[in-house]
């Protein structure tokens, strides 16, 4: 009969027998398996390159640890990327690697009571899918930093606490309205290239908690995430028809919806229409003002 930590003991052999390169592959690591991972690794390996990704809700759901950064900050031969849109399980050690089902948790390696059924196949770096894999895999990948794990972290324990789910786990997309006026400030801080005063990182963190998107997008990608999330607000769905959407018409309806007094719905309102006019192609015409789809005409 097969043992529990039978594929713990794939990855740990594997790990064992490198001698110059190690790469782990996996959309969810927890910090105790991949310390116990990288302990397998010989010495003499010069590079361990780790892709994962990070989601708030993710690790809200404890399924994975961005304080696997810690390790990439005390052994400087390990490197640690982000790949938003990773599903693949490869692990390898100089030519041989195995691919399949487990990630680097607990339930997934056998290491902990009632773990999963997974699958690990032996087959050659040189496999042609593997190689396919791989590639793309690094031209989707983006450096992990203590700071963004550190963000990532944040939002997932805002998640924790108000017991928000995310739509992917099947439930309804959360109440949520933009609370940052200044939308550009948004990616600086996801991105970790800026930071701002703790209020202000406050606002940005809470509302990057409520959009889940995944750490490492770039820009582009990130924006195209954000107006998506945008256009799950049941008020704006005249915009995604075609329509114009009064600030009257908007504020009447979050007034409606949340039961708010209106000079808070009328804030949220002219809030709303900055992330639109940042994150998507939408303007507004002054006066009792109205937002509209396209580009304002110059």
């Amino acid at each position: 009969m097969t043992q529990p930590d039978h594929v713990w003991q794939q990855i740990a052999d594997l790990m064992k027998g490198a001698t110059t390169r190690v790469i782990l592959v996996a959309p969810f690591i927890k910090k105790a398996v991949f310390e116990e991972t990288l302990a397998s690794v010989p010495a003499s390996v010069e590079k361990i390159e780790c892709v994962t990704r990070w989601t708030p809700a993710e690790v809200a759901a404890g399924v994975s640890d961005p304080e696997i950064i810690e390790a990439a900050e005390r052994d400087e031969r390990v490197q640690i990327t982000l790949c938003p849109s990773l599903h693949a399980k490869i692990y390898v050690a100089d030519d041989r690697c195995l691919v399949g089902s487990a990630n680097l948790t607990g339930k997934a390696t056998g290491r902990v009571p009632n773990a999963n059924v997974e699958l690990l196949l032996d087959v050659p770096l040189t496999h042609p899918e593997v190689q396919r894999v791989l590639s793309l895999i690094e031209s989707r990948s983006a450096a992990a930093t203590p700071v963004v794990a550190a963000l990532v972290r944040q939002q997932a324990e805002l998640l924790r606490e108000e017991r928000i789910t995310s739509p992917a786990e099947g439930g309804p997309a959360p109440l949520w309205y933009p609370e940052t006026r200044r939308p550009g400030n948004v990616f600086a801080l996801y991105s970790g290239r800026t930071r701002f005063t703790s209020p202000v990182e406050a606002g940005i963190i809470q509302d990057l908690a409520m959009l889940d998107v995944p750490a490492g997008l770039a820009e582009h990608d990130f924006n195209a995430a954000v107006e998506a999330r945008l256009h799950a607000i049941p008020e704006l769905h005249k915009l995604l028809v075609g329509e114009r959407l009064s600030n009257i018409e908007l504020q009447t309806a979050i007034v409606e919806r949340t039961g708010d007094p209106e000079d808070q719905a009328r804030r949220t309102t002219e809030t709303l229409a900055a992330w639109l006019q940042h994150f998507g192609r939408y303007y507004t015409e002054v006066g009792s003002w109205e937002l509209r789809p396209g580009r304002e005409h110059t």
